[in-house]
């Protein structure tokens, strides 16, 4: 499909939707127009008569009421916010090569600039129209237009879009590389430049807000008669015009996809096998290194500097790309930005947000962590929280301190736990504490206080997820099962009895009405489902390790880029942990672990320090 061709489709298509819009206004004037019609015969005395005075009667109360709902429902679709992304808002004063690499690129393409440009913290790039507001519609620009007969005319011209970019790839991409994948995009402003396109989105989008607006809770029974009136006739509108706005995108993307051919083309290969490069680094440094510290309330501030650190290490580890020196030797795209560190710090805080559900700013549960400080700050920290919980646990379950002659009483160690978890016979006495009591969660009231810490979880786990719990400890020894079960509870418990600072997902806390998204519903895109048992007794035990081989062999902790928090031991990352701690966990044998901390010269005799 050519330029011509997708543009010529993406009309056509807009002038359906444009007469959807005409048909449903027409519907509504038909009973206005009908009595009209019967009261222009009252003075001509064409209609008059017992039946036509009865029809004047009926038709013309009803006509009202079709005329004020409708009314109604244009309002709330005129007034009704369209749901906008966050992003970074990005001034031409902080990136002037930026905003001039765009426009540059526009006149290439022969297309209106965008409007603005703004940064998400994801790894891609869009157009995004922010000209819909609350009152009114939208503004435009009034410039000159050469009619048919020669004589000037004023038009409304919709304002261009704004032009959403992916922050890591401005710190991932050369400055060509980023010009080769913003070519695409910037050529969708063609089109969205055209009247009958834009007033075809501009109606769409206004249904779909009126369908979310209609669709929140409402407590007076007056208001939810009335605005669940307003969305059935949203959605029966948007069901119409559903199908036409889908070829009507995909005729606008077609063309500006041909379009876009001329510029760069080869390069914008290269370019496309680096956004994928920059999503599998981005997506791990998300869930494996940023995730742990913002649910202990840290927040990286540097994450598209480390995205950097991320993708140069899976390149050297994997060798995805030859001559990868070389690349970086070339001009980094975020060289564009006067400020780079200020850009990416406010990136990585609406990272936060919007897959985990942080605060708007920093705060002292809230606080920033810089690279060189993650492993002290984060990793240490963590290791010692979950040792602490997974001790205080045992107590709980009448779990007796191993015995040793240089060991102090009620110390916590590592062999506690390696004893308790080993399973010396298959149909041994049970362990204190097990059964329905410890899957259920009934703790005695035993153990010290929860460690201070911020809450991520949004309360107790449903019955679902104690059903999928289940299922997962069906492969474990009993002992295992029950710690695990009882650590699931224990850490639902410190969530729901935490303060929350900010709101969640299931807060009451009032959404600020000129906020761009909606904080009670945060996070948007959250990283990972929940944590089954087996994994949380999984990352307990791990930490326990570490805080043996730390206190007693002088390990330390690290921060592998691609695989999150690490244990050093001169130095060097000791991978080899997880099959022995699963070893343990599924069945009950202690023995690799054990060979594994007698070769790194760990002593799981010796007191350990907690949180």
């Amino acid at each position: 499909m050519g330029v011509e061709a997708g543009a010529q489709a993406a009309r056509s298509r807009a002038l359906v939707v444009l007469r959807i819009r005409s048909r449903a206004l027409a519907v509504a004037l038909l009973p206005a127009a009908a009595a009209v019609i019967l009261l222009a015969g009252v003075p001509t005395g064409h209609l008059a008569g017992p039946g036509w005075d009865a029809a004047r009667w009926i038709l013309t109360p009803l006509a009202l009421l079709v005329l004020l709902a409708a009314a109604g429902v244009a309002l709330v679709v005129a007034r009704a916010r369209p749901a906008m992304t966050p992003t970074v808002a990005i001034a031409e004063e902080a990136a002037p090569d930026l905003y001039r690499l765009v426009r540059d690129l526009a006149d290439r393409l022969d297309v209106p600039a965008p409007s603005a440009i703004a940064l998400t913290p994801d790894c891609d790039s869009w157009l995004e129209d922010r000209t819909h507001r609350a009152h009114g519609p939208p503004p435009a620009e009034e410039h000159e237009d050469i009619a048919g007969t020669g004589g000037p005319a004023h038009r409304r011209h919709p304002v261009a879009p704004v032009l959403v970019i992916g922050s890591p790839f401005l710190w991932w991409m050369r400055v060509g590389e980023l010009r080769a994948v913003l070519a695409p995009v910037v050529a969708g402003t063609g089109p969205s430049a055209h009247p009958d396109i834009a007033a075809a989105r501009r109606f769409v989008r206004g249904l779909d807000a009126a369908v979310a607006v209609t669709s929140a809770p409402r407590r007076d029974p007056v208001s939810r008669l009335v605005l669940a009136g307003v969305g059935w006739v949203a959605r029966a509108l948007l069901r119409s015009c559903r199908v036409h706005a889908a070829e009507m995108e995909r005729g606008v993307a077609a063309a500006a996809a041909e379009r876009a051919q001329a510029v760069d083309y080869g390069l914008r290969i290269v370019a496309q096998e680096q956004v994928g490069l920059a999503y599998a680094g981005w997506d791990r440094l998300l869930t494996r290194v940023a995730l742990p510290a913002w649910r202990m309330g840290r927040w990286p501030s540097r994450l598209d500097a480390g995205v950097v650190a991320a993708l140069t290490e899976l390149s050297r580890r994997d060798r995805l790309a030859e001559g990868f020196a070389s690349r970086l030797g070339e001009r980094p795209a975020c060289d564009l930005l006067e400020e780079p560190g200020a850009v990416d710090e406010a990136a990585s805080l609406l990272a936060a947000r919007l897959f985990h559900g942080g605060p708007a700013g920093p705060g002292p549960d809230w606080a920033p962590v810089d690279w060189s400080e993650y492993p002290e700050e984060v990793v240490d920290r963590k290791w010692r929280v979950d040792a602490a919980r997974l001790h205080r646990v045992l107590d709980a379950l009448g779990v007796r301190p191993a015995p040793g002659p240089a060991t102090p009483a009620g110390a916590p160690t590592l062999a506690r736990v390696l004893d308790h978890l080993t399973d010396l016979t298959a149909d041994g006495p049970p362990v204190p504490g097990e059964g329905a009591a410890s899957a259920t969660g009934a703790t005695p009231g035993t153990g010290s206080a929860p460690a201070a810490g911020p809450a991520t979880a949004a309360g107790p786990r449903p019955a679902a997820a104690a059903d999928d719990d289940d299922e997962d400890l069906s492969g474990t020894t009993p002992r295992s099962a029950a710690l695990a079960a009882r650590l699931s509870a224990e850490l639902s418990r410190e969530e729901t009895a935490a303060p929350r600072p900010y709101p969640t997902a299931t807060g009451t806390t009032a959404a600020d009405p000129a906020a761009l998204w909606d904080d009670r519903t945060l996070p948007l895109f959250p990283l990972q489902p929940p944590r089954t048992a087996r994994e949380l007794l999984a990352d307990h035990l791990t930490a326990m390790v570490c805080c043996a081989a730390m206190d007693t062999a002088g390990a330390t902790p690290g921060l592998d880029w691609l695989d999150g928090p690490t244990l050093l031991v001169d130095g060097a990352r000791t991978p080899d942990l997880a099959p022995k701690v699963l070893a343990l966990i599924e069945d009950g044998d202690a023995t690799p672990l054990r060979v594994w901390l007698a070769d790194l010269g760990i002593r799981p005799e010796k007191p350990v320090r907690l949180a």
